[in-house]
Formats: structure tokens, sequence, C-alpha cells
């Protein structure tokens, strides 16, 4: 893999934060000449500190993704993108509606146009998620699930989805679509609940708050680490069979939110736990339980993920314990 990415011209939209910049760490170890556009929106999990150790080593440009004369010359010189721009909470979408669809679909639209115009060979990996597929029946989610997103972000994310495809199908412009399941880990904004509440409950925890579940926590959620991630889009970026395709990005194993929530306070030795009621409407946009199949993402790469759930945890605390002040 490093003779693919080594001194190729990469672009990381949103490359300041969580998976950004997780991505750019790694890309820098592989030689790749990184360029980071990042708007800095503190809602998001932009964050300088994600890139200390790397600053000197990549190109950051803070500018908004939509800004057409900035991303323009970016583009043209790219060999490869990785879209990770975004809106990221799904139920703050509801209530920004424009701002969704704007970060979440007309970005996207605007950087196929671009490539399209000034460089329609360059490869596209983009971030979407499991949202797209909303409430699934099905005891086990695969590629070919029926999508009917529950929010405007899933909405949204699944327009990007069609953009890219079409913009593949009519003009080559070569992507792949990575679905990717209930992202944690270090590097991860945890100001707020709105992101990945694994974070979220780690500092709540490290505080000794009380965690808050509603019902009985028994959903079922695939909560998958971020260097396994990070391992995986970085495996897809150098397949060319992954070309065009829609790929899961999960750990292949689903756990009760309230044993996720069991190994946090295990882990940390501070917090409590408390099951409370479900908010009113708050079923509108709940998608139930989730099982993703991962089969055609270790088919096409040969990855597997290699964290468990458990593991992560530890990783994600240890982390958080020596720099939790530049993520609150």
């Amino acid at each position: 893999m490093k003779e693919y990415y080594y001194n190729k011209n990469v672009l990381i939209t949103g490359g300041l934060g969580f998976i950004g910049s997780s991505l750019a760490n790694r890309l820098v170890e592989l030689g790749a000449n990184v360029t980071i556009i990042d708007n800095m929106e503190p809602l998001y999990g932009g964050n300088y500190f994600n890139i200390r150790e790397i600053e000197s080593k990549l190109k950051v440009i803070i500018a908004d993704v939509r800004n057409t004369s900035v991303i323009q010359p970016l583009i043209e010189k790219s060999h490869c993108i990785f879209h990770l721009a975004a809106q990221i909470s799904y139920i703050d979408s509801l209530n920004i509606p424009f701002e969704d669809l704007d970060l979440n679909s007309r970005a996207t639209l605007n950087l196929l146009e671009l490539c399209r115009k000034y460089n329609p060979e360059v490869r596209i990996l983009f971030s979407s998620s499991r949202m797209v597929y909303g409430k699934v029946e099905k005891p086990i989610v695969t590629e070919n699930c029926d999508t009917n997103p529950l929010s405007l972000y899933g909405i949204h994310k699944l327009t990007s989805e069609k953009y890219l495809l079409m913009y593949y199908k009519d003009f080559g412009i070569p992507s792949t679509i990575l679905r990717i399941t209930n992202p944690y880990g270090p590097r991860q904004q945890i100001k707020h609940s709105k992101y990945s509440l694994v974070g979220w409950f780690i500092r709540q925890a490290m505080e000794n708050k009380v965690i808050k579940i509603y019902g009985e926590g028994r959903q079922l959620r695939d909560y998958i680490f971020i260097d396994d991630i990070i391992e995986a889009m970085l495996r897809v970026g150098a397949s060319a069979d992954a070309v065009g395709e829609v790929l899961n990005v999960g750990s292949g194993i689903s756990t009760k939110f309230a044993d996720m929530v069991k190994l946090v306070l295990e882990c940390v030795k501070s917090g409590d736990m408390e099951f409370i009621s479900w908010p009113k409407d708050y079923e509108k946009v709940e998608t139930g339980d989730i099982a993703v199949d991962i089969s055609k993402l270790q088919e096409v790469t040969l990855w597997k993920p290699d964290h468990s759930l458990e593991d992560g945890i530890n990783l994600t605390y240890q982390y958080y314990k020596k720099n939790i002040h530049h993520y609150i």
C-alpha cells in the first residue's frame, strides 16, 4: 500500500476532523503529499491538535469546501480525494435543513463538477453513513438492501451517493462510497453528544457523571474503531476493484447499547448508568437494530477489523486521559 500512496497528491476535505486527521496522519507515514481543507466549524470537530505531529509535513487550507475558487486548483493537481467534509449530526439536520443540504449534497455535486471539468481521472472516496438505510427490517444489512433514510442527514448523504454513481457511469470519474457504521476513537470531538456516543460517554464517565440510556438499551449498533476505518479506506483507495462500488464499513459485530456503556464504565472505573424513557417523537429517527454485512469490503480488499470494542474503548480512554483538554 505504501507503494500506491507514496508521492501521490491526496486531498482530504474535512481533514482536521476525527476521521480526516486520522487519515492524514497515516497518509503522511505512507509518503503521500497531503493537503487538508477544513472550515473549522466548531461543532464539526476540526482541531489543529489532531495534526500536531505532522503539521509541518502537509498543507492546511482553512476554507469552506463549497468555495469553488479555493478548491478548484486543489482538485486539478490531486491524484486522490477523500471527501469527508460534512454536517455531522442527523439529529440537527432537521433544524438546519438547507445547511445540511449544502454540506452533505451540494458540496459533493460541486466537487464532482470541478472534477469533470478539470480532473476526471481523480480517484474519489466518499464517507457515507449507515443512516442511508433507515429502519432495516432484515437481520443483516448488505449493500443491496433498500435505502429509506429517516433523517435529512441520511437523505442528503444518499443524494451524494447518487451523484457519485451517476458521474462514474456518465463521465467515468472513479469513485467509491463507504457506508460507515458507528465510528469512534482518538481525535474525535467530545464537546457534545451529536456525533459519536462512545467518545461522549467516555467523557461523561471521566467526569463521574450518570450516563442516561433510552429504554432498556437493547438496541444493537456496530461500533468500529478509527484505526480499522482508516485501514479500510486506504485499501479501498488503492484497489481498482473498488471503483464504482458501495461498501459497508463496520466491525461486523453488533453490540447492545447498554453493553457498550458497561464497557465504558468498566474501562474508566467511574461514572454510572441510568435507564430513562424514550423522548417524544424520537422513534421517527430511531433506526432500530443494525447488523451490517462487511463481506463485500473484505472480498475486495482482504481487509479485516483488528480491534475489539473493549480494546478500542481502552485505547480511546487512554488518549483522552492525556489530551482531553484539547477536545472539550
